[in-house]
């Protein structure tokens, strides 16, 4: 037989638990959310973490960061293509370098490690 508090333990553990799975699903759609977005920026086009979180209905800049630094798939989702919104380069999970490259590649302008985001920049409807 279980006690008054051992059944609140097992109560709040299972919702604790359910909360924990909610978060990490919300967590996997908003990063997919953010990666289906990106796909749309073209090359030789840039979009930054702001203009990314605000098309998602969030101020939450930073998470649309780490979504971009735990990218796996590189090659289909270009993380390289996310940009401070003032026109700073920001990071990028393989070195700033090999950001830069990607980004000349693809005709991008660089001046001091800033794009121009009036010419290069890419904002969605």
């Amino acid at each position: 037989m279980f006690s008054g508090a051992q059944k609140l333990q097992t109560r709040t553990k299972k919702v604790s638990d359910f909360i924990m799975k909610s978060l990490k699903i919300f967590k996997k759609n908003f990063d997919q959310r953010c990666y289906e977005l990106l796909k749309q920026v073209p090359k030789g086009k840039v979009t930054s973490y702001k203009a990314l979180a605000t098309s998602l209905n969030t101020n939450a800049y930073r998470a649309v960061g780490n979504a971009m630094r735990k990218n796996k798939k590189i090659e289909e989702i270009p993380c390289h293509r996310v940009i401070n919104n003032n026109g700073n380069l920001g990071g990028y999970s393989k070195g700033l370098k090999n950001k830069i490259k990607l980004l000349k590649k693809e005709k991008v302008e660089i001046k001091n490690n800033k794009i121009d985001l009036k010419k290069y920049g890419y904002f969605f409807k």
